[in-house]
């Protein structure tokens, strides 16, 4: 039941534990369908950190248990259908939730155009609602982005220009440690926006991070880098798809581009610490590395 590439990648990442979850999750997985009433209705799925298991008009989703997960059916219960799947139940002791079912084809898969933008902008300006009061507030990791960020022009010293980093320094002092009180996705990106029967498009795999709407901007631009990496030019064709965005989520251009300025920051230290789940290291890596600097550059 369980995909081998999710077996191999989640006992790499997560070791031990990793490993005895994955021995319990097909238990777990018949527990759920006995409660909720389910029988499996086609091939098993996966993210990076969790099975999905198709039933009758719907699917049950399993993720290893980690904080970083804890907060996705709170999201889901805010929003209650609008702009995101519909959460119909919920197991918080074992990470698991009873989904609407969506297509497997993603927003990342259209390809050149304003319509990924424009969809993108659209679905976060109808999911920026009022956050619930138990939700993590992403201005409290605040002095954690700005500790990261001084670590890394220390450690990498000759990585960016001193003015690139401390543009970004200012970031998080001027937006990150005061925010709003709106829920956000938390991992804004075409890959977690999926074709639907009662929407166009609906959300899924969110964070649920109360704070400024326009970091998922940011969030949503650092892949699409990467998609328009082959463009005549790299950084007029991010600007269009930065327009668009913005105008769609009815959100302020510049904000979205200083948010986005961050974590292309943040990226390329990353990058050069841990490597990407893509690249770990080699060729691959190297030009994704390029590509942070070059665009935390211009961004700048």
């Amino acid at each position: 039941m369980i995909p081998e590439a999710f077996t191999r990648s989640t006992i790499e990442r997560e070791g031990e534990a990793g490993a005895t979850w994955l021995a319990e999750l097909p238990g777990i997985v018949a527990e759920l369908m006995e409660r909720w009433g389910c029988k499996p209705d086609g091939p098993v799925v996966h993210g990076r950190v969790g099975v999905v298991v198709p039933v009758q008009d719907a699917v049950i989703k399993v993720s290893f248990p980690h904080p970083g997960n804890v907060h996705e059916p709170d999201a889901f219960t805010a929003w209650d259908g609008q702009g995101a799947v519909r959460l119909y139940e919920r197991d918080d002791e074992r990470f698991a939730m009873l989904l609407e079912r969506v297509h497997p084809s993603t927003l990342a898969e259209l390809g050149a155009g304003d319509e990924i933008a424009a969809v993108a902008g659209s679905l976060s300006r109808r999911l920026s609602i009022p956050a619930p009061p138990e939700l993590p507030r992403l201005a409290d990791q605040a002095d954690s982005w700005e500790d990261e960020l001084r670590r890394g022009a220390a450690d990498f010293p000759d990585a960016l220009p001193a003015a690139v980093v401390e543009a970004a320094l200012a970031v998080v002092d001027e937006l990150g440690r005061s925010q709003p009180d709106l829920l956000l996705h938390g991992d804004f990106h075409p890959r977690n926006i999926l074709r639907a029967e009662r929407e166009p498009w609906l959300a899924v795999d969110p964070k649920g991070y109360v704070g400024d709407p326009a970091y998922d901007g940011g969030t949503l631009l650092k892949p699409r880098a990467l998609a328009l990496i082959d463009s005549a030019d790299l950084t007029k064709a991010l600007q269009r798809e930065l327009d668009v965005f913005a105008e769609a989520a009815e959100l302020d251009r510049e904000r979205v581009r200083r948010w986005a300025h961050l974590q292309l920051v943040q990226a390329a230290f990353h990058g050069r610490r841990y490597g990407f789940g893509r690249a770990r290291s080699g060729p691959l890596l190297d030009r994704i590395i390029a590509l942070a600097d070059q665009l935390a550059v211009s961004w700048c």
